[in-house]
């Protein structure tokens, strides 16, 4: 049963890899378009918070056991995965850098 799940997994990583790799390639022909960019940033949040609520928060074990297995390997392999937003103060910094640098070029 393990080598089971071991080429299930193996199987996993390879399309998350390939997934991975369409994304950035998305992200990357969007360079510059940040409504574009917005946009995928948006799909990726959504995408996350679906799988969340529908998939994974119904397939939390159920007993203590299961549960302490789950959080070890969580531990184990990288961590909780978190969609990080962008803070509204980085976004003014930048906006105000921008303006700052547009205005000494212009002087």
């Amino acid at each position: 049963m393990a080598l089971g799940n071991n080429l299930d997994s193996q199987q996993l990583e390879v399309e998350l890899q390939s997934l991975s790799a369409t994304i950035l390639a998305l992200a990357n022909s969007h360079q510059g378009d940040i409504r574009g960019l917005l946009a995928l940033l948006r799909a990726l949040e959504q995408a996350h918070r679906q799988i969340r609520e529908n998939l994974f928060q119904p397939s939390l074990p159920d007993n203590r056991q299961n549960l302490y297995a789950l959080l070890r390997d969580i531990e184990e392999s990288g961590g909780w995965p978190y969609v990080e937003r962008m803070k509204l103060r980085s976004l003014l910094e930048n906006l105000s850098h921008s303006e700052f640098s547009n205005s000494e070029s212009s002087d």
